[in-house]
C-alpha cells in the first residue's frame, strides 16, 4: 500500500473518531444543561414533584431542583398548589459529581415584571390625575402606590403650598390621597399634590371673573337699546 493511501486512511480514522468524540459530548445531557447555563436559554418545563423546600422538574432527563424561593416573586404558602403546572426556568447551578441541577423562574419572572411596568410608565402623559394609597414615608417625600399599580414620589416640596418640614407632619402610610403626574424619567414617576391645589385655586379665580349680571340690569340695557327705535 502506498504511502500516500496510507496517510489518507489515517486521516480518515482520525477525523471519524473526532466525530464520535463530539456526539459523546453531545450525548451528555450534564454538557447540555451546562451549555444552557452558559446561554441563559429559557427552558419551557413543567413541574413534576413537590419536595421540602422546593419543586421537582426534569430536564434532558436530569432531575432539577427549583427552589421554593426561585419559583415565584412572592411567598408561596402551599407548593402543591403548583404540582402540573407548567414554567419557564433557567438554569442556574449545574454540578455533575455532586449530581445536582438547580433551576430558578423568578429572574425570567422579574424580566417580565419590569417589561410590563416600563410598558405601563411609558403609556402614562404628565398631568395625568390619579387616586393612591401612601405606602411609605421618607425624609425627602412620600411613595405613593396608584390605582393603576405602579408607585411614584412625591417629594416633600410637592405635598402642598404650604411649608412641610417632614412628610410626616401631614400624611399617614395609608392615606387615600390624589395626585398629579408631574413628570417622568428613567421609569420614575414624578408626583403632586401641590399641583393639585394649584390647579384648584386657578379654577376658583377663573370662576370669580365671570360676572354674570342681575336680572334688573338685563331689563335696562334693553330698555336702552329700544328707547331710540321709532316704530
Amino acid at each position: 500500500m502506498s504511502e500516500e493511501m496510507k496517510e489518507l486512511q489515517t486521516n480518515e480514522v482520525t477525523e471519524t473518531m473526532a466525530d464520535y468524540e463530539d456526539h459523546f459530548d453531545d450525548a451528555n445531557p450534564w454538557n447540555r444543561v451546562q451549555d444552557y447555563m452558559d446561554k441563559k436559554t429559557v427552558l419551557p418545563v413543567k413541574i413534576e414533584g413537590v419536595v421540602n423546600g422546593g419543586v421537582i422538574v426534569m430536564v434532558e432527563g436530569l432531575r432539577g431542583f427549583v427552589p421554593a424561593s426561585k419559583l415565584s416573586l412572592s411567598y408561596i404558602e402551599n407548593l402543591e398548589d403548583y404540582l402540573l403546572k407548567d414554567i419557564e426556568v433557567q438554569v442556574i447551578d449545574v454540578d455533575q459529581a455532586n449530581n445536582r441541577l438547580v433551576l430558578s423562574a423568578r429572574e425570567l419572572l422579574k424580566e417580565k415584571e419590569k417589561a410590563a411596568r416600563d410598558a405601563q410608565i411609558a403609556s402614562m402623559k404628565v398631568g395625568t390625575v390619579l387616586k393612591g394609597t401612601v405606602e411609605t414615608l421618607q425624609n425627602y417625600g412620600a411613595f405613593v402606590k396608584l390605582e393603576n399599580g405602579l408607585s411614584g414620589l412625591v417629594h416633600v416640596s410637592q405635598i402642598s403650598q404650604k411649608r412641610v418640614k417632614m412628610p410626616s407632619d401631614v400624611l399617614t402610610v395609608g392615606d387615600e390621597v390624589e395626585v398629579k403626574v408631574i413628570g417622568i424619567k428613567d421609569a420614575k414617576i414624578s408626583l403632586s399634590m401641590k399641583a393639585l391645589e394649584e390647579d384648584k385655586e386657578k379654577a376658583e379665580e377663573k370662576a370669580e371673573k365671570v360676572v354674570i349680571p342681575k336680572a334688573e340690569d338685563i331689563g335696562t340695557n334693553l330698555g336702552d337699546l329700544f328707547k331710540n327705535i321709532q316704530l
